[in-house]
């Protein structure tokens, strides 16, 4: 199984025990070598102290005499996973934080009040006297390789965009000018390392804006740069820009490997190994590109957060066991703003120094009687974590099927993602010897009879039902129906509510060519979700012109043929309609779920029941409250 993806590959001199490239995506690289992949990037390196970081003017340079006990650390780190360590060498360029000024291409004030200075001879010269250094660093610490990172709109890719790079002399202009700082980088860095040691790069094959650089260009600094490196990471995207960052980080949104096309032209024109990065979501994929020749190497970032033993599980062939990464982007700070940093699916990520591995789990002292009470995810992550740590589990659920909201929420568009996580929890649960109650209404005097010695309860939430004048109306459908049954909804659907679940809702009637209004009261659509996902949602939203978004609007009365609703300028306002969706958020089941309190004294309420929230805080509720047990 996945014979391509596990055979070796050796890059000038260094022998990568798979195909496996795991990306500088989050802090905890070590697991990730733990986990099997073949190379992993140990996060980031700054080339040039104060004027490249892209967090703070004052981040250590990681080969200063007091940082390189850390960074050296990093490499035995990952060896002791028997993986071969690499480290991106990073330059913010124009965007850097700085300690005064910043360097770019071209010269301007920042909206931060920050003065970018265009890069003379000596400017330049300084650059490249710290790339050279910094290289070194890398080799001479123990680095097996280094990555370049010369895509993400950073200051290499700065200087080869059009978007960027304004100059009108001999580094501006044509696609051969543009090419010659990012050239020279190339040339002194390799002289640093010397002929025998790898260096990789990561390109934007696009930007995804208007003025980006074009695909032809960037074949011709490749063809150029070839010379100088030993593989090359086809990506696409710029990081500091919203409406280019999601096809940098896709969404769920997204077609998978959208960087596929350019890889396979790449490989076509070059000599070098080529890697693909960006939404290779299961090894299936990867083990099919890797196949057909389209590429030689297949990079991970938010797959191997989600589940830092994903290669492991696929060598040992074991795919259904790996954890889906949903690619909801909750792990990345940009889309958060540090709020609420987290996994979705892997309950570690980011809380490594008080949560522990999966792998890793106590055995408790005792087995005991559990009983957990809703099978969505909070209840089904807590079921698979308690028999796990050898506790005798069961699991009731008062429908046909597990699932809980997850068991709807994959009935939409764009959910293969959580189809993937579904099925996921699903085999866990089989795999273990959980005993499962379906259509089981559970009530304190039946969870009392089974004398439990822990109970966690995780009974969800219901729909909210606001008190509108007309809302018993038959063509009035809460989200869960309308999304279970669309044969029930006509041409033309309104939606009361623009949280994340509504807009997709609209999304999805809208791309099987029906009328679709979205009725929010706030002025933010999808305000419950990360910023990234908004960018998403508003960009596809822009591709119909059958989606109307009515913000700052509420709904005053339903009649049989239409919806009024004052807008922002308190007006009242008609709209014609065939059916109108409720999807005006999640009501916690607090009476009921303090029914179940008094059985026993381990009792605990975990998930939306309690408050409604998300699938991140529904796992992490469900594994933490097991390991409790």
């Amino acid at each position: 199984m996945f014979e391509h993806l596990f055979q070796p590959i050796t890059i000038n001199g260094m022998i990568l025990k798979n195909r496996i490239v795991a990306t500088p995506t989050g802090d905890d690289f070590e697991e990730k070598a733990m986990g099997g992949a073949g190379l992993v990037v140990a996060g980031h390196c700054i080339v040039e102290p104060g004027r490249s970081s892209f967090a703070s003017g004052a981040e250590p340079w990681p080969f200063a005499k007091y940082e390189r006990e850390k960074t050296r650390e990093k490499v035995l780190k990952i060896h002791r996973g028997g993986a071969k360590a690499s480290i991106e060498v990073f330059h913010a360029g124009q965007d850097a934080r700085t300690v005064d000024y910043a360097k770019g291409p071209s010269g301007f004030i920042r909206p931060d009040g920050v003065e970018v200075k265009e890069m003379d001879e000596a400017m330049m010269q300084e650059t490249l006297h710290w790339y050279a250094e910094t290289a070194a660093g890398c080799r001479k610490i123990g680095f097996d390789s280094i990555f370049l990172h010369f895509g993400h709109g950073w200051l290499p890719a700065q200087f080869l965009s059009p978007h960027y790079n304004h100059r009108t002399d001999e580094y501006g202009g044509s696609i051969e000018n543009r090419c010659r700082f990012p050239l020279r980088i190339l040339e002194t860095v390799r002289k640093a390392v010397g002929k025998n040691y790898p260096i990789d790069i990561r390109v934007s094959a696009y930007e995804w804006i208007e003025d980006s650089i074009s695909f032809e260009d960037v074949m011709y600094f490749l063809k150029a740069a070839e010379p100088y490196v030993d593989t090359i990471q086809i990506s696409s995207g710029i990081d500091k820009i919203f409406e280019a960052n999601i096809h940098c980080i896709t969404t769920n949104m997204e077609e998978t490997m959208p960087n596929l096309k350019w890889a396979k032209e790449a490989r076509k024109q070059l000599h070098v190994p080529i890697s693909l990065v960006s939404a290779i979501t299961t090894p299936q994929m990867a083990e099919e590109i890797l196949a057909k020749g389209y590429v030689d190497l297949v990079a991970f970032g938010r797959s191997l957060l989600a589940d830092p033993y994903w290669p492991k599980k696929a060598q040992e062939g074991c795919p259904e066991d790996i954890v889906p990464c949903l690619r909801c982007s909750n792990c990345y700070h940009i889309s958060t703003d540090h709020w609420n940093v987290g996994c979705s699916v892997n309950p570690r990520y980011h809380n490594e120094a008080f949560v522990p591995s999966e792998r890793e789990l106590e055995k408790a002292e005792k087995s005991k009687q559990v009983v957990i009470l809703g099978g969505g995810p909070a209840g089904m992550k807590a079921a698979i974590t308690a028999s796990d740590r050898g506790h005798k589990v069961t699991l009731i659920e008062k429908s046909a099927e597990l699932g809980g909201m997850l068991k709807v929420i994959v009935r939409e568009e764009h959910k293969e993602e959580v189809q993937r996580l579904l099925t996921w929890y699903k085999t866990q649960i089989a795999k273990r010897e959980i005993k499962v109650l379906l259509n089981t209404e559970a009530t304190p005097d039946m969870v009392r009879e089974m004398k439990p010695d822990s109970i966690l309860i995780a009974l969800g939430a219901v729909e909210r039902v606001l008190p509108i004048p007309g809302i018993d109306n038959p063509k009035v459908l809460l989200a869960t129906d309308a999304i279970t049954h669309p044969e029930k909804l006509g041409e033309k659907v309104a939606i009361l509510g623009g949280g994340s679940i509504g807009c997709e809702i609209a999304l999805g009637l809208a791309e099987q060519g029906k009328e679709a209004t979205v009725i929010e009261v706030t002025d933010t659509l999808a305000a419950n979700a990360n910023s990234l996902y908004r960018e998403a949602l508003r960009q596809k939203f822009l591709l119909h012109d059958n989606i109307h978004s009515l913000t700052r609007c509420g709904c005053t009365r339903i009649d049989d043929e239409e919806i009024h609703y004052k807008d922002a300028d308190g007006q009242e306002k008609v709209i014609a309609y065939d059916n109108l969706i409720l999807s005006t958020g999640l009501v916690p089941q607090i009476a009921l779920t303090e029914s179940f309190y008094g059985i026993c004294r381990d009792t605990i309420a975990i998930g939306d029941c309690i408050r409604p929230s998300s699938i991140m805080n529904a796992n992490f509720e469900g594994f933490v409250n097991a390991l409790n047990i």
